[in-house]
């Protein structure tokens, strides 16, 4: 890319940490937070995004294609399939999977294209969960739903700086894996939450 075009992939970077931060922390912040936490002009980034809709939507389109290409390099994974899936579990909560829809479920409208990309994600999450389970490495009654809701827990800790977070949850998460592999434990309680569950959120 030229100097030009190299600093405005850079600046869109900055803004989509920036807005990553500042809305998981407050949700009800102004898109002026955003500008501030990230370095740059308010009209910088109003050139890039009209709204903080506009924002928000690009911030979860963002989250749902870095976990797709989670799961979709799980699926090619063709090692131990409990070491595909607990790596992936452990990726997905370094890229932060779960913590947007954790915070900001229900303040922006949801597009048709995000939608399918929805759907998309739950089939092959299914797809995943399918193989573990064939394999006999992950408790039969774990669905898509469950580890949608285990990785929005686990960002919910929120103790000491970013290090001793991300050591914490990672503590967190090891524990929840053991529980996963427990294929002669007793049946859960209940059962898991429905993909109509989780799209649901948003529309409140």
């Amino acid at each position: 890319m030229s100097g030009r075009k190299a600093q405005a992939a850079r600046n869109d970077e900055l803004i989509r940490d920036a807005a990553r931060a500042v809305f998981t922390a407050d949700p009800g912040a102004p898109i002026s937070a955003v500008a501030e936490h990230a370095g740059v002009g308010i009209s910088a980034l109003y050139r890039r995004y009209k709204s903080k809709e506009d924002l928000l939507q690009r911030l979860a389109d963002d989250g749902m294609d870095r976990y797709l290409a989670e799961v979709e390099a799980a699926l090619a994974d063709e090692g131990d399939p409990w070491a595909a899936f607990a790596g992936f579990m452990r990726r997905c909560l370094d890229i932060g999977a779960g913590s947007l829809t954790m915070r900001l479920a229900g303040t922006f409208e949801v597009t048709e294209a995000m939608s399918a990309k929805g759907r998309e994600i739950h089939l092959a999450t299914q797809r995943l969960l399918t193989r573990a389970k064939e394999a006999g490495v992950l408790r039969p009654e774990i669905e898509v739903g469950d580890i949608s809701v285990l990785l929005e827990h686990l960002h919910t800790i929120r103790i000491g700086d970013d290090a001793r977070m991300n050591r914490l949850q990672h503590r967190y998460l090891a524990l929840m894996l053991d529980a996963l592999r427990l294929t002669g434990a007793d049946e859960l309680p209940g059962p898991p939450p429905t993909w109509q569950e989780l799209r649901g959120r948003y529309d409140d």
